[in-house]
């Protein structure tokens, strides 16, 4: 419709509208038609606005997981490369200090806040366990208990196994096996649980990056496996949950791990880690590069929370304990495909 048109079929309206049982029919059409126009132009104006930055569309239908593993990673770059300019912004990593103190200039941050798990899982998240310490984030529980054999690892028990009895209560199918050396069984919550405990198997071993054990071993009392050989010895190709909490040990163990399987071109095998990461006397350029060996195995993390127990302990004890929870973007499973949901 031409300007002058326009104009006039409103010059042509009257200036206070009457009762629209007076108003003749053709005024009534001639109403009709500019209010359609006008609302049609918006809606044109709106379509072709740009969206807003950063905005989240909900996943098309029949590709829900996929689609949102997808976004979560193309969001993570982001975050990686923000990490990495706030890090040279501070002089590189042989000049951060994980834990700064004394002047302010230096003490807007601890070594957690340049490891945020932003991560998201693409399904229900909940925490399994008790309250406080032992207690774990979980991707896709109620995906993980559909599974005709749910297949757990725990490496390091202690004396609380509220986790491991939460997990075998959710997924009726579960076999959860437990590995520690400084102990000789599960925690109160399966041992006197008859109907756990048949679902549950204990060893007494210690988990590293390499394997020492066996009549050769430095130390028989102190018998040394990799997840492989462990893997291996139990007939399992694939862990759905591994849990790792072994005090420190898990930096050599994870980044053995880690490297086992880079170096042989193949997926981490299991869907997700849960693990308590013990950064006591590391630095900050070294810490930097063991998670940036977890990121390139294909771990992201979705979860964390602190461990305070040893600062509440302790007066000016430094918050060194954190629980991360990952998934695994490598290869392919249930937590982030709908082909094996």
């Amino acid at each position: 419709m031409s300007s002058a048109r326009y104009t006039s079929l409103v010059n042509g309206l009257p200036r206070r509208l009457p009762p629209w049982n007076q108003i003749p029919p053709p005024q009534k059409l001639m109403g009709g038609t500019i209010l359609v126009l006008v609302i049609l132009l918006l809606y044109m104006e709106s379509a072709r606005a740009p969206p807003p930055p950063h905005a989240h569309y909900p996943p098309p239908p029949g590709h829900s997981t996929e689609y949102a593993i997808r976004a979560n990673e193309a969001r993570y770059k982001d975050v990686l490369a923000e990490r990495a300019a706030f890090i040279q912004s501070l002089g590189g990593a042989s000049r951060v200090l994980p834990w700064p103190y004394g002047d302010l200039k230096q003490a807007y941050w601890t070594l957690w806040d340049f490891f945020l798990p932003l991560f998201g899982c693409p399904h229900d998240v909940q925490r399994i366990g008790r309250m406080g310490d032992g207690g774990k984030y979980v991707c896709g529980m109620d995906v993980i208990a559909r599974k005709r054999d749910v297949v757990i690892y725990s490496m390091g028990v202690s004396d609380d196994s509220s986790y491991e009895a939460a997990l075998l209560e959710a997924a009726p199918t579960a076999q959860v096996y437990g590995y520690d050396f400084s102990v000789d069984s599960w925690g109160p919550q399966i041992e006197t649980v008859p109907s756990l405990k048949q679902r549950a198997h204990f060893f007494k071993y210690a988990i590293g990056d390499k394997d020492d054990h066996g009549p050769g071993s430095s130390d028989p009392e102190f018998q040394v496996y990799t997840l492989d050989t462990l893997m291996k010895l139990n007939g399992h190709t694939f862990i759905d949950i591994l849990k790792v909490d072994i005090e420190g040990a898990e930096f050599d163990a994870l980044r053995g791990f880690c490297k086992y399987y880079m170096s042989r071109g193949l997926p981490l095998p299991f869907g997700q880690l849960q693990v308590e990461i013990h950064a006591w006397g590391k630095n900050f350029a070294e810490f930097l590069e063991w998670f940036e060996l977890l990121e390139a195995a294909g771990l992201r993390p979705f979860r964390s929370e602190p461990n305070l127990v040893y600062v509440s302990l302790y007066h000016h004890q430094r918050p060194e304990l954190s629980e991360y929870a990952f998934i695994n973007v490598g290869g392919k499973h249930e937590i982030i495909s709908d082909m094996y949901d």
